[in-house]
């Protein structure tokens, strides 16, 4: 087994997208069930939606970019077995100039996903954790789930959580038993409140929380925002707005590819209202700084 060690340079890209979905692995396997896959390429109007990582390693090097890549596990929700988050680090590590890995681990597998957790962090060498709670159905805020946030602390990386509107299966009558609630930003604020020391990726504007989650990450300085799952042209205005004003230096770029292309999303963003010191920041640098590939007093400060 060859354990990641991440060889992406900051300044050799010209972004790094926080938020890739590896959707099927080299032996065909999907990350959920089919009906999921196939509700969400109908309502994001995707073209390719589940190239293999060697795929996503090609393209992202021919753009000039670098990629977080992760899968979520959602097994006792779905009964449907994941995708391996040790193969995605193993394959990952062929592709070390332009992928990063991040682990998924099912939260109501208890001690087992705590201890998966750090297997994955010290034998594998990911660098974060995504979460889905409406696709993994369970409530983050859950004391519960404690001891994996406070393992996640501990080992010094991040946790990325889908929040705010769910493409999963979105037209399905009852939404495919998906809860929009689970993904509610609120219910990370506790987990940021009880583990200051680790930090919170909010995924996506949160609509129709967004205020929620503008305020949590004005006031929670380990909390972060990436801009992934819609175009920036739908960003509600008080999403630019804030970041702007409050947390310029904990705003991400992510695309939620292979939903949105990163050329899509580009074109959108320059029309935005960003303020032009703080689009590098929030492209590469901002990301780059939270995993370790640039130093922590680089981020730009507010005149």
């Amino acid at each position: 087994m060859t354990r990641y060690v991440c060889a992406v340079d900051p300044a050799a890209v010209s972004a790094i997208d926080v938020h890739t979905h590896i959707e099927q692995d080299s032996h065909g396997h999907e990350s959920m069930p089919h009906e999921f896959i196939a509700a969400s390429e109908k309502y994001f109007k995707a073209g390719d939606r589940t190239p293999h990582l060697e795929t996503i390693a090609e393209r992202y090097r021919e753009w000039g970019m670098a990629a977080v890549v992760f899968t979520v596990d959602s097994e006792s929700a779905t009964g449907h077995p994941p995708i391996s988050s040790e193969e995605i680090a193993t394959q990952a590590a062929d592709h070390a100039d332009v992928l990063i890995p991040f682990g998924s681990v099912d939260p109501r597998k208890g001690r087992s996903a705590v201890e998966q957790a750090r297997r994955l962090v010290e034998d594998n060498g990911v660098m974060g954790f995504k979460f889905h709670p409406s696709l993994q159905d369970f409530d983050p805020s859950d004391d519960a789930f404690f001891p994996l946030w406070s393992e996640i602390s501990d080992l010094g990386v991040p946790a990325l959580f889908h929040t705010g509107q769910n493409g999963i299966g979105a037209g399905l009558r009852g939404g495919g038993g998906i809860k929009l609630s689970r993904s509610n930003p609120l219910l990370l604020d506790e987990i940021a409140a009880e583990f200051p020391d680790l930090d919170v990726i909010m995924a996506h504007p949160s609509v129709p929380w967004q205020e929620e989650a503008n305020s949590i990450a004005t006031h929670k300085s380990n909390v972060w925002i990436d801009l992934s799952g819609w175009s920036p042209k739908y960003f509600p205005n008080s999403l630019v707005a804030s970041a702007n004003r409050f947390f310029p230096d904990r705003v991400l770029f992510g695309t939620d590819y292979p939903l949105i292309p990163p050329d899509k999303w580009l074109r959108a963003f320059e029309e935005r209202e960003f303020r032009d010191e703080i689009r590098e920041d929030i492209l590469k640098n901002n990301v780059a700084r939270l995993l370790g590939l640039a130093p922590e007093d680089s981020a730009k400060k507010e005149d």
